[in-house]
């Protein structure tokens, strides 16, 4: 068998206000063209398949296009939800895409069980997916009941683990001997992280390390860090990482799918995707900028973004000025400036804590927003801890499939 693990879609994705649809077309057209060519029998797509929980319609045509097409190639799909997805929208279709062998699990089951995908191979199973979608807060409280953030903390590692622990006991006792491949959504201790994660579950608090998947698994595709990454464990766990770049943060990162052969080992094989757009942050002085934007040239299929962080010595309204008036002037061939930010280092005492920028609202996430509220809100660490974590508890119910 042939596997190929993705996650982190994030379809209907907007950078600062700039939709990266054609970003993800043109790696599904890549896709299209390893798939064949690399023989894959399975796809694994591990949580994130859209940006928001509840997608646009031209995002649910693009997902449901991209299906179309994948589906030509004769391979069974198995997705599961992540944090950003809707339970409710992913698995609204859920039983005409198991006739056509794509097997969406987009919450936790009643029963764990539900989770177990056999993969057959001349009428005997060869291989078991336990498909975990990402574990909500509910799921989680059915485990603990912890009554502060300390235990509750500890409570919610447990709880995790529990689910991927008994997941793979169901799998052993009902398929023993086969191997068995896990699928999450869910932030593991160790990783390097960008700016475009959400946090979960208690502001990412509950991380997991290798032990606390078990030992009965063969391999374990992770989703939900953008940066393909292997956690420290003798069993090969891995985040694929997103098929694009998501935030300037990642501008640096080559992203990659991984194919395992099971044939040959669990051990993945790392496959770079092709680049198809630069994200590029300038830097420095208003001088320094210039040189730079006047040195940018686009080799890539898509429009360049750029990004500019102005830093200056003292303060200036001049250059403020000038900065945005060459930002309006600014004419490099399919390049386009997204986003500006001015800072000084000294200022006048009543100026203090003001810059120039463009970030508006609609830049963050609601717990981005949170976040930043609790900033300025006079509370203990352990207190925004607890607000942080109720916070999120009302983002699930608003989430909440309706019954």
């Amino acid at each position: 068998m042939r596997i190929l693990h993705t996650a982190d879609w994030h379809i209907g994705k907007k950078l600062h206000k700039k939709e990266l649809y054609q970003d993800f077309d043109l790696f599904i057209d890549w896709l299209c063209k390893f798939l064949p060519e690399n023989d894959i029998d399975i796809l694994l797509v591990s949580g994130d398949v859209f940006d928001f929980s509840n997608p646009s319609s031209e995002s649910r045509t693009q997902y449901y296009r991209t299906l179309i097409e994948l589906k030509k190639f004769d391979l069974k799909i198995i997705i599961t939800g992540g944090n950003h997805d809707s339970p409710s929208v992913l698995e609204a279709p859920k039983a005409i895409l198991n006739e056509l062998d794509i097997h969406v699990i987009g919450q936790r089951p009643e029963n764990l069980q539900d989770c177990l995908i056999p993969i057959y191979k001349d009428e005997n199973v060869e291989l078991v997916i336990a498909a975990l979608p990402y574990l909500r807060n509910r799921d989680l409280q059915e485990r603990f009941d912890a009554e502060n953030h300390d235990s509750k903390q500890k409570a919610v590692q447990q709880s995790i683990a529990y689910h991927f622990q008994e997941t793979a006991s169901l799998a052993k006792k009902k398929y023993p001997d086969v191997p068995l491949i896990g699928m999450g959504h869910l932030f593991a201790k160790g990783v390097s992280l960008s700016d475009s994660e959400r946090e979960i579950q208690i502001g990412n608090l509950a991380g997991l390390d290798a032990s606390h998947f078990g030992s009965n698994y063969s391999y374990i595709a992770l989703g939900h860090i953008h940066k393909p990454q292997r956690l420290n464990s003798e069993t090969p766990i891995f985040y694929s990482g997103s098929p694009t770049p998501l935030s300037f943060s990642e501008r640096k990162n080559e992203k990659r799918i991984l194919v395992i052969d099971t044939s040959k080992s669990f051990e993945p094989e790392s496959i770079s995707i092709p680049k198809f757009r630069d994200l590029i942050l300038v830097k420095g002085s208003l001088e320094k900028i210039k040189q730079k934007l006047s040195e940018i040239t686009n080799t890539h299929p898509l429009q360049t973004l750029i990004e500019i962080e102005m830093e200056e010595e003292h303060f200036s309204p001049s250059k403020t000025i000038e900065l945005e008036e060459y930002i309006e002037a600014f004419e490099a061939e399919a390049c386009e400036i997204v986003k500006h930010k001015v800072s000084f280092k000294y200022k006048p005492e009543g100026l203090r804590g003001i810059t120039s920028t463009e970030e508006q609202i609609s830049d963050f996430t609601p717990l981005e927003v949170f976040h930043k509220k609790l900033e300025s809100v006079d509370e203990t660490e352990t207190s925004k801890e607890e607000l942080i974590s109720a916070f999120e508890e009302i983002l699930d119910e608003l989430n909440r499939p309706e019954q």
